[in-house]
């Protein structure tokens, strides 16, 4: 069974850092692109930022210049520095992964989430 695991939210003033981390777990075959979403309260799920296996990232034009996304292929792990936060990024912040599993089915996996509050 295929699982994403996020880590690394929490509570941070305006200004402040935190790094998501996510681990890949189960039977993996091939990891494709990921990416991490998120969702605030009253809006639509948006895309922070994404990367593909060989490294290739897009940006939110929000964060751009303050956050940066990264993965280590070999620990099967994706993080998220977010740098320079702001109280509008405060949102559930969800891992996503395009994943082959060892049976060779290709499926669209998301963690659990991790909340990331941005006090001012």
């Amino acid at each position: 069974q295929v699982q994403l695991v996020e880590s690394g939210g929490g509570l941070v003033q305006a200004g402040g850092s935190l790094r998501l981390s996510c681990a890949a777990r189960g039977g993996i075959f091939s990891i494709n692109a990921m990416g991490w979403y998120r969702h605030a309260p009253g809006k639509q799920r948006e895309l922070v930022a994404g990367i593909t296996s060989v490294g290739a990232t897009k940006y939110a034009d929000s964060v751009k210049g303050r956050f940066t996304i990264s993965r280590d292929n070999a620990q099967k792990m994706v993080y998220l520095q977010m740098n320079s936060l702001k109280p509008e990024d405060t949102a559930v912040y969800y891992c996503n992964g395009d994943i082959v599993d060892r049976m060779g089915f290709k499926s669209d996996y998301w963690g659990q989430g991790t909340q990331v509050t941005v006090s001012s």
